[in-house]
């Protein structure tokens, strides 16, 4: 098991992309944008590992996830497809909640999102 990313709301990520490049030096990845959700991703490495996933949709947004401001969730990678299918089900089975997947995601993730005891966000990715 490894921390994968964590992922922060961000009211413009092209500003907060511009911070963390200049201030802690990260790599950005090519802007992901789903037209369909209105949302807006970049994800940033750093060059002693970890990366953070930078995100936005317009609050006004019918779809917009709530909240669009703040830390969004977690990812812990698992290190396969069966491994995700099988750990979903074993929360599920012990009565957490799975609120979305195991799916692949339009920016090429294998994952589900589950819920921990307070209701954070859980992404577990191949």
């Amino acid at each position: 098991m490894r921390l994968e990313h964590t992922a922060l709301w961000a009211t413009d990520i092209e500003r907060s992309r511009a911070f963390y490049q200049r201030f802690f030096r990260a790599e950005s990845s090519a802007r992901y944008h789903n037209p369909t959700k209105a949302f807006s991703s970049y994800f940033l490495s750093f060059a002693q590992g970890g990366r953070l996933e930078l995100m936005h949709t317009p609050t006004s947004h019918p779809q917009s996830p709530q909240p669009t401001i703040g830390w969004a969730h977690m990812a812990l990678s698992v290190g396969s497809e069966q491994a995700v299918d099988e750990l979903t089900e074993w929360i599920k089975s012990e009565g957490y909640c799975c609120v979305d997947g195991p799916r692949r995601t339009g920016d090429g993730y294998y994952e589900s999102v589950v819920l921990d005891p307070d209701g954070n966000r859980i992404e577990i990715t191949a």
